[in-house]
Parts: structure tokens; C-alpha cells; sequence
């Protein structure tokens, strides 16, 4: 180990007391690290908390002081003026005025220039107030006509409704025209030749009666008219019985159950045997 120049050129008895220092230093240290290491760590107690009691108190708010009392005003005594002394003045002797002659003008008075004003503002009012309730009564008449148009056009239209469904119904319930064969019978009228041979004889001929039939489409027979008669009023009206009695196939031209019309003739002739 290399020693600094400076310790080599001190005395001796000054290294001696430098090391002594240091080795007081060193030994210091020494004990206090070993006393340290002995020494037993402080136990510390555990605290025990208590709780806290707390108790709520209501706090009243502090009432106001009273107001003062009004302090006392002393009036006001009034200044008491000396009385002015009276000084005489000698009267100064009076001149007559002189008389000019002037034009009196005629001042109009303004209560009735506003009295004017008023009556001219309430008849505006008036005119107004007559414009506006005539304005309301051609309102008010307009709309009861727009009303009543509207009504009107409103029943025309139903009418017109009404009238193109009883149309509609009427062509509906109007029997259709049909030719033999288009229809078929169900039930036919019964015709007796009994009957025949009792209203006829051979030698009257040929006998036919044509009859128009209606039928409500389903079958039934509504209506039957004598269109060619067979002369004998009485074999008529029995085959017109008869015919009542009798049925057609229900007629459906496109699924549609109508009501027809048609003519058929019976032949009433008497059979020689």
C-alpha cells in the first residue's frame, strides 16, 4: 500500500496520534454495531379503541333581539322671524292709462275640441264594431251554405247509391230468357189424360196450350201465364194449377244461381184409340 507523501514527512509522534484516532474510530464502531445487534426489539402494546359516544344535540335557532324602540322624535318648533318694520311709502301719483284698442280673439275652449274627439272615436268604435259582427254574420252563412251543399251532395250521392243497388237487385231478380232445353225439369206438371179426354173430344183437333213460366233460379215456380190459350178457359186454369205444382232444375249459369223465364207449350190433344 502506497503511503501519501504528506504522512511520511510528519513527525512521529503526530502519525502516533492519528492512528490512535483512527483505531478509537474503528472500535467505536465496532461496539455500537455489536450493541445494535444485542439489543431486544420493543414490543408495543396493541391499542384498544373504544368507541366513540356521540349524542345529537338540536340546535335552536337564536331568536332575533327585539327591535329597538322607536326612538323619540321631538317636533320641530318653528323659527320664530322677527315681524318686519313697517316703513311708510308715500303713494306716487297715478297716471291714466292709456286705452288701446285691440282685436278680441275668440279662444275656443279645449273641453269642447275633447268632447269632439271622444264622440268621433266611439263612432269609429260603432263602425267597427258593425263591420266585424257583419263580417261574422256572412261567415256565419257561408258555412251553414257550405253545410247545406255538402248535405245536399251528400244525399245525392246515396240516392244515386241506392238507385244503381235497386238497379243492380232488379237485374239480378230479373228472370232471364231461356229457350226449351236449356233448362230441365225436376218435377213435371201432372197432366191426367183423364182430364183431356173429359174437356175434349177427337174431333176438336189439335189442342195446345203455351204457358210462360217464371222460376226464382233454384227451381221453384214463381209466376205461370196463359200466353196461347187451348179455348177452354176451365182446362187452363187446371193445367195452370198443375204447372204451380211442378219444379226445375236449379239454373246456374257460371255458378250463379238466376232467376228465368221460359215458354212451354203442352199439347192437350186427345189420343184416338
Amino acid at each position: 500500500m502506497s503511503q501519501s507523501p504528506a504522512i511520511l514527512n510528519m513527525p512521529h509522534s503526530m502519525k502516533k496520534k492519528i492512528i490512535t484516532a483512527l483505531v478509537a474510530v474503528v472500535i467505536g464502531h465496532a461496539g455500537v454495531l455489536w450493541a445494535v445487534s444485542h439489543m431486544k426489539p420493543i414490543e408495543l402494546k396493541p391499542i384498544e379503541k373504544k368507541p366513540l359516544k356521540v349524542k345529537f344535540v338540536t340546535l335552536k335557532e337564536d331568536e332575533p333581539p327585539p327591535p329597538p324602540p322607536p326612538a323619540k322624535i321631538e317636533p320641530i318648533k318653528p323659527k320664530v322671524e322677527p315681524k318686519p318694520i313697517e316703513k311708510k311709502i308715500e303713494p306716487l301719483p297715478v297716471e291714466k292709462p292709456k286705452v288701446i284698442s285691440q282685436k278680441v280673439q275668440k279662444i275656443e275652449p279645449k273641453a269642447i275640441q275633447q268632447d269632439d274627439t271622444q264622440e268621433k272615436l266611439k263612432k269609429q268604435q260603432d263602425l267597427e264594431k258593425q263591420r266585424l259582427e257583419q263580417l261574422q254574420r256572412e261567415q256565419a252563412l257561408k258555412e251553414q251554405q257550405a253545410r247545406e251543399q255538402a248535405l245536399r251532395e251528400q244525399q245525392a250521392r246515396e240516392q244515386a247509391l241506392r238507385e244503381q243497388q235497386a238497379r243492380e237487385q232488379e237485374n239480378r231478380n230479373k228472370p232471364k230468357k231461356v229457350s226449351v232445353g236449356e233448362v230441365s225439369w225436376s218435377r213435371q206438371p201432372r197432366i191426367s189424360e183423364e182430364k183431356i179426354a173429359y174437356y175434349f173430344k177427337p174431333e176438336d183437333g189439335l189442342k195446345v196450350i203455351e204457358l210462360e213460366i217464371t222460376s226464382d233460379g233454384t227451381g221453384a215456380i214463381t209466376d205461370v201465364k196463359v200466353i196461347k190459350s187451348t179455348g177452354n178457359e176451365k182446362f187452363d186454369a187446371y193445367v195452370v194449377k198443375q204447372t204451380y205444382g211442378a219444379r226445375f232444375k236449379a239454373y246456374k249459369p257460371n255458378g250463379i244461381t238466376t232467376p228465368f223465364v221460359i215458354r212451354q207449350p203442352f199439347d192437350a190433344s186427345v189420343v184416338k184409340r
